[in-house]
C-alpha cells in the first residue's frame, strides 16, 4: 500500500525561541506527516541539531535523519535550552547526523518521485545556499513557511514589520522569496503572532503524559528559567509563550481555521515584505483566522 503521509523536510533554528521546540514536537505528533530530515540553520548549529537528535531519540524516531546547516551567521544569543541538552553532542544520535545537510537537502529533494514539502521556520542561509547549488530544487518542493508582515506587526499592531526570519538574513530571505517553487504557502505575523496556548489548553497539555509533550515542557521550562526577562518560577508557569513556528507545520497538512489569500509577494531592502504585482512571486498567505479559538483548541489536544 502506498503511504500517503506527507514527506516534510523541517528547516529550523531550534535553540533560540522555544516555538521550535513545539513545532518539531507538533511535526512528530500528526501521523498525516512524514518527517525526513530536520534541517538546522544560523549560529550554533551543532548545539540546535544536538536538541533535535535528544527530541528525536526521547520520542524513538531516530528515522529522521538531523543534518547541521551553515555555522555563524547570526550574532551572539543565550542557549537557552543547553541544560536540557547537558553534554549530549549531534553524533551521539543513535539515527543519522552530519555537518553536510545543505548536500543532502538537494540530494533528498532532486531523487524524489513524490514533491517533499520543505517546512521553514528560521532564518534561511541553508535554504538560500541550496538554492544557489541546485536550483532545480525550488520547481520540485513545496514550500511552507513562518516569515513576513503583510498587514499585522507583532502583538496584532497595525501595518507591516520587518520580521525575524526575514531580517535576520536579508539576502537569503530575498533568494528564497524569488525562487519559483512549485507551491509557496506562508504564515505572517498576521496570522502566525497570535498563537498562545493560556488557561485550560495550557494546563492540559503541561500535564500531558505523551512523553514528546513532556519534553517540550521541560524545555520550555528551561527557556523561561535562562529568560532574564521572567519572573516567575518556570514550572508555576499558565501560558505558553507565542507559537508562531506552529502554523506552519499546521499548514503542512491544512489550511482549516485560517483564511488564505493568493499574493504576490517580494522582500525589499529594508526587510519587509511586500505585495508586489510587478515582480512577487506568488504565494498563498494565510492572512487571518477564521477562528484562532478552535486552533489552539486544536492544538492543544494534539499534545495530549
Amino acid at each position: 500500500m502506498a503511504d500517503k503521509r506527507i514527506p516534510i523536510i523541517l528547516h529550523t533554528d531550534i535553540g533560540s525561541d522555544i516555538d521550535d521546540t513545539w513545532a518539531l514536537a507538533m511535526l512528530l505528533i500528526q501521523p498525516q506527516l512524514k518527517p525526513l530530515m530536520v534541517l538546522t540553520d544560523t549560529g550554533n548549529v551543532r548545539y540546535r541539531s544536538t536538541i533535535c537528535t535528544k527530541l528525536l531519540q526521547n520520542a524513538g524516531r531516530t528515522e529522521v535523519e538531523v543534518y547541521s546547516g551553515l555555522h555563524g551567521y547570526t550574532p551572539t544569543y543565550i542557549e537557552r535550552q543547553n541544560d536540557w541538552v547537558g553534554n549530549l553532542k549531534p553524533e551521539d544520535y543513535a539515527g543519522k547526523y552530519s555537518d553536510d545537510g545543505i548536500s543532502r537537502l538537494i540530494e533528498l529533494i532532486m531523487s524524489s518521485e513524490e514533491t517533499i514539502t520543505l517546512v521553514s521556520i528560521g532564518p534561511c542561509p541553508s535554504i538560500a545556499e541550496a538554492l544557489y547549488r541546485e536550483p532545480r530544487i525550488a520547481p520540485r518542493t513545496r514550500f511552507v513557511g513562518m516569515f513576513g508582515s503583510v498587514h499585522k506587526k507583532y502583538n496584532n499592531e497595525p501595518g507591516i514589520a520587518a520580521e525575524y526570519n526575514v531580517i535576520r538574513e536579508l539576502a537569503p530571505a530575498k533568494k528564497l522569496f524569488s525562487a519559483p517553487w512549485k507551491e509557496a504557502i506562508i504564515t505572517p505575523l498576521d496570522t502566525c503572532g497570535l498563537v498562545r496556548l493560556t488557561g485550560e489548553n495550557y494546563r492540559k497539555v503541561a500535564n500531558s503524559t505523551n512523553p514528546i509533550t513532556k519534553d517540550v515542557i521541560v524545555n520550555y521550562q528551561t527557556w523561561l528559567a535562562s529568560n532574564p526577562n521572567y519572573k516567575g518560577n518556570p514550572a508555576e508557569a499558565d501560558a505558553s509563550s507565542v507559537l508562531f513556528d506552529t502554523v506552519a507545520i499546521h499548514l503542512a497538512s491544512s489550511t482549516q481555521f485560517l483564511k488564505m489569500q493568493k499574493l504576490n509577494l517580494s522582500v525589499n531592502d529594508q526587510g519587509f515584505t511586500v505585495i508586489d504585482d510587478a515582480k512577487g512571486m506568488p504565494f498563498n498567505v494565510a492572512i487571518d483566522w477564521e477562528d484562532l479559538e478552535a486552533y489552539e483548541t486544536f492544538l492543544a489536544n494534539l499534545y495530549l
